[in-house]
């Protein structure tokens, strides 16, 4: 009953990247409560302190950062109805995991993620039920980075809500461009997320069309189209999922971060639409009477005939959004239109060249 999947307001994709505010945006404590405001006015279950907050190179994670005052942070987000995730590297757990869980459960953090474990031999395998179940015990969430794909240890320790074991958009914070992930996309589906869900952190505001995409940490930016990091949500199955833009981007963009933030992280039911492995996807996905759809292609324009019969009888209201005039020039434009769901249950999408499809379907 106290695990609770959830969206994670992110920042160090961004790089702590805010601006139009009056404090020095960084690991700082106002950051942190900035970025708190923004999850609470957008129903955000969660912030996470990503790697910076303890300092670095010791090993220890009671030793905070002085621009840090993790009990205000907490206490901040308390008052606004938001959850605190630790960042944590997998020694600096391993060497003290109980004092550690139980300190920080005493304070009133939720959750860990944890990073670098780098290999899936019998000894890091033993490392992560055991850090399992020691946070199991004090009531606290995991998610594993820098980890092995997912073997259904989420089974048996459910408050284990995600795994990264995935190649992420973190990745184009630094990757050269001639690394392809929209075709990488459009594999996952098949292949990685058979085996349990992926924190692939998505949500991009800043968005290049095949051959603008360049690695700028301070200021990444997605690969393909705006549209298409809007129907991962719905594609990839992550049950504890990242916005991984700045607040102050997204409150620019305030019909795209709405629906990103009103989307489930479960599900209650998957019915696959079409597709082709390396190719295209399309999905839908029901979350109590509310179905959700999302569609990706690879660097091909593609225009797909679905199928909603899976609706049966009533008048339903489609809200989607779809690749712009324009998004094969610049990426993030799209077209929002909220229409009635055609009565013979066939919906024509057009998405461009690492394009996607993202739509919500309400019973009238």
């Amino acid at each position: 009953s106290w695990i609770k999947p959830g969206k994670v307001a992110w920042e160090r994709w961004n790089d702590w990247g805010l601006y139009g505010v009056d404090f020095k945006a960084g690991i700082n404590t106002e950051t942190y409560k900035y970025y708190i405001d923004f999850a609470s006015e957008n129903g955000i279950e969660y912030v996470i302190l990503d790697e910076g907050w303890a300092t670095k190179g010791k090993c220890d994670l009671f030793d905070v950062v002085p621009e840090i005052d993790l009990q205000t942070i907490v206490d901040h987000g308390r008052r606004k109805g938001v959850d605190i995730i630790l960042w944590a590297g997998y020694l600096a757990m391993e060497l003290n995991l109980e004092k550690v869980v139980s300190h920080y459960a005493d304070m009133g953090i939720k959750g860990f993620k944890i990073d670098f474990l780098n290999r899936d031999d019998q000894e890091m395998i033993a490392f992560m039920y055991r850090t399992a179940k020691v946070c199991a015990a004090h009531k606290m969430l995991v998610d594993f980075h820098g980890c092995p794909k997912p073997t259904g240890m989420q089974r048996t320790y459910p408050n284990v809500v995600n795994y990264e074991a995935v190649f992420g958009l973190e990745q184009l914070k630094w990757s050269k461009p001639d690394v392809d992930m929209v075709a990488y996309d459009v594999l996952l589906p098949y292949i990685r997320m058979v085996a349990g869900p992926m924190d692939y952190t998505q949500g991009a505001m800043r968005n290049a069309v095949k051959g603008n995409y360049r690695p700028v940490n301070s200021e990444p930016m997605s690969q393909g189209t705006r549209c298409r990091q809007l129907a991962t949500y719905v594609i990839f199955e992550s049950p504890f999922n990242m916005l991984c833009d700045a607040p102050s981007n997204y409150r620019r963009e305030k019909e795209c971060t709405e629906f990103i933030s009103n989307i489930p992280t479960i599900w209650d039911e998957t019915v696959s639409l079409d597709g082709k492995v390396s190719e295209y996807v399309a999905i839908a996905r029901r979350h109590g009477n509310d179905w959700y759809i999302g569609a990706l292609t690879n660097w091909t324009p593609k225009e797909l005939d679905l199928d909603l019969s899976f609706l049966g009888e009533g008048d339903y209201t489609l809200e989607l959004f779809k690749d712009g005039i324009n998004a094969d020039r610049a990426a993030r434009d799209y077209k929002k239109e909220v229409i009635p769901v055609p009565t013979d249950r066939k919906l024509k999408i057009r998405m461009a060249p690492g394009g996607g499809y993202a739509a919500r379907i309400q019973k009238r």
